[in-house]
């Protein structure tokens, strides 16, 4: 039966003569029953999750997780699983925690793998307790995965030592909102005024005019230094520094959520933490590469303080035909290079070959040319390391260098579904016997993200990549005039002049066309302009 357990007869046996006993042993139904894990996806900063917490997530089928966690945790979760925010205020509505309960429970005895993804850590300030006491009345087995809670991220994220050898030896976590139908006394407030150590509270904004007063009446200095965190270790973290009397007044109009480190170790806070001193800091870049191949830019610009939207420009999908392609694949043994002008079609091909039952011995003595070093990495991730690379990463130097090697060779050029066809030209011009297999569809993106478009609107996005003469085109056509709303930068000259003709023409350009020289270049562009 789905949900239940059976049981089993275990049989033992004692010396000769002894009596054989028979024990009833409860056992799970391990085929029908799933599993529930509590996970805490820690402050915000998506680093900061666990390997456990990675774990869980890409085996789930089902994940419920908190307003509050930072969807980009999301992308370790698989395709294949279901999704389910738990409500956010004033959005859509918020999940009862007796909804929540009842819904793991439902979801494991269907036999799926379940992560209830919690910010923070499950056992502070969580509701782990009740989660738990539910799953094991229902026979669920479930495992706990801590995370990093919020008020230790917010305070190394604010570079304050929330113990230290001269003014804190201890600390206490506290709830500054209470539970409604808590009884008694919900806090100590006159051990806490004279606790030897750092104070910090959790969910204190709109209870500060209640916990403030109390700390103070209970004898705590109203000069107490006081260090206020909202949304601490997201890349819009905020910081304000004052006394415990001038609380309630620092935080008028300050939406939750916020942290605040009560204790003299606030004083030690810099003016600008090491977090929020990198050069992207409070900066929001929208990230246009395609699908699935956006992750590598937007680590590099979050790790620069950057907060990164995706907005695909462009698609990536197999060709209407893969004919020409086999049968240049079949004679490889044919042509002297393989030149590849992009990483997707590297993948492209070498996904290619299994499926008509080849491998890379199909490559013979066959030399390869790359167009630039994001190529030619995708190469040497199978192995393979390029002949030729030129120095500047476009056809025109890559078909010179060709020339220059291989000039009255046979070529084969691997390609995408559109692009320009200098490599080409310029290998016939010099005798060269060229054959051109496409191994990829590029299609524009025709209908751009709802929460993009309110920002473009909003002005609240700062700058936008610009990786390919492609995507240039499909951004023109995908924000019109909109495009111009926000700063551009552009990842090689070539892409720079598309984006001239369209007239938007960038506001930085990449000095070396990778990723990492996009990054760079509005680095450099937001130090000069101060």
């Amino acid at each position: 039966m789905t949900g239940g357990h059976s049981w089993i007869a275990v049989l033992f046996g004692g010396a000769v003569g002894s009596a054989t006993g028979v024990y009833a042993v409860k056992k799970w139904e391990a085929d029908d029953m799933g599993k529930v894990y509590l996970v805490g996806a820690g402050p915000g900063d998506p680093g900061l999750i666990t390997l456990r917490g990675v774990e869980c997530l890409q085996m789930a089928d089902h994940v419920l997780y908190d307003c509050l966690v930072n969807v980009h945790i999301l992308e370790h979760v698989p395709g294949r699983a279901e999704l389910a925010c738990l409500g956010k205020h004033g959005q859509s509505r918020i999940w009862t925690q007796p909804e929540i309960n009842a819904k793991l429970i439902e979801l494991a005895r269907a036999g799926n793998t379940v992560v209830r993804l919690k910010g923070g850590d499950p056992a502070v300030f969580a509701r782990v307790a009740e989660e738990v006491a539910a799953l094991r009345q229902a026979d669920v087995p479930f495992e706990i995965v801590p995370g990093v809670t919020s008020g230790l991220a917010a305070a190394s994220y604010a570079e304050v030592p929330i113990t230290h050898r001269q003014h804190a030896s201890a600390v206490a976590l506290i709830v500054g909102q209470q539970h409604a139908g808590q009884g008694g006394e919900s806090l100590d407030f006159d051990s806490l005024a004279s606790f030897p150590g750092t104070l910090i509270f959790y969910m204190g904004v709109t209870s500060a005019p209640t916990w403030t007063s109390a700390l103070i009446k209970a004898g705590k200095p109203s000069d107490t230094p006081v260090l206020i965190i909202r949304r601490s270790t997201f890349p819009d973290q905020q910081t304000l520094s004052c006394s415990l009397g001038q609380v309630c007044e620092t935080i008028r109009g300050l939406r939750p959520p916020a942290i605040m480190i009560v204790g003299a170790v606030s004083s030690l806070a810099p003016a600008a933490s090491w977090f929020e001193s990198r050069p992207l800091f409070g900066r929001t870049v929208m990230v246009t590469r395609p699908a699935g191949q956006s992750a590598e830019l937007a680590r590099l610009l979050q790790q620069q303080g950057a907060d990164t939207i995706a907005q695909p420009a462009i698609e990536i999908a197999p060709p209407s035909q893969w004919a020409e392609c086999d049968t240049a694949l079949r004679h490889l043994d044919q042509f002297d290079w393989l030149v590849f002008s992009s990483a997707n079609g590297v993948r492209a091909l070498f996904n290619r070959l299994p499926v008509l039952g080849l491998d890379l011995r199909a490559l013979g003595n066959v030399r390869l040319a790359a167009i630039g070093p994001g190529t030619a990495a995708c190469l040497d991730s199978y192995h393979l390391h390029v002949d030729v690379q030129p120095q500047r990463f476009q056809a025109e130097d890559l078909a010179d260098a060709l020339v220059e090697v291989g000039s009255g060779q046979r070529f084969l050029l691997v390609r995408a579904s559109r692009g320009r066809e200098i490599l080409a030209e310029r290998l016939h011009a010099a005798g060269s016997n060229v054959t051109q297999v496409v191994v990829y569809t590029s299609r524009d993106v025709t209908t751009p993200g709802a929460e993009v478009v309110e920002k473009l609107e909003q002005d609240k996005i700062d700058w936008i990549t610009v990786t390919s003469s492609a995507i240039a085109r499909s951004l023109a056509s995908l924000f019109g005039d909109a495009f111009s709303r926000s700063k551009r930068v552009s990842i090689s000259p070539l892409t720079t002049r598309a984006l001239v003709e369209l007239g938007f023409p960038p506001d930085a350009e990449a000095r070396q066309a990778t990723m990492q020289g996009g990054v760079d270049a509005i680095v450099l562009a937001e130090m000069e302009s101060g």
